[in-house]
């Protein structure tokens, strides 16, 4: 097994840091429900306490499937969307530079939720543990 394989250990390496931004966001904003509600309040959004409830339930319910490679494809699919929507709605002030990072920043972390939407969770995840019985079966 070749160490930078999909059957390696790096695609599961690679979903964990990718998820890991999205949890600790969903823990921030339930900590702090306030701050995120007049944040969205702040670029005029409608709607900030329903807003609040859809990003805790995308982050966290995201991460956390991300991490276990749970449907990894779709909920990749979903957080790539979720963080250029995102960054184009609270970091489109691209004048400041602090803003321009967190948007770039959000785009990055698409491109890399592409990839696992490209290819997959990989090895050490709920799906190729699924996919497996049924390989083996038509083998």
């Amino acid at each position: 097994m070749n160490a930078f394989s999909a059957n390696s250990f790096v695609p599961a390496i690679g979903r964990v840091l990718l998820a890991t931004i999205f949890i600790f966001s969903a823990i921030g904003k339930i900590a702090a429900p306030e701050a995120t509600i007049a944040y969205i309040q702040s670029v005029g959004l409608p709607f900030a306490t329903l807003g609040l409830a859809i990003a805790i339930a995308v982050e966290l319910g995201g991460g956390l499937l991300l991490v276990l490679g749970i449907k990894a494809r779709a909920v990749a699919a979903l957080l790539a969307v979720f963080s250029i929507v995102t960054g184009l709605a609270f970091h489109s002030a691209i004048g400041d530079q602090n803003q321009l990072i967190h948007l770039l920043k959000n785009f990055a972390m698409a491109g890399g939720l592409l990839q696992v939407v490209a290819f997959g969770a990989g090895a050490f995840s709920v799906d190729q543990r699924l996919a497996r019985p049924a390989a083996r079966q038509f083998a």
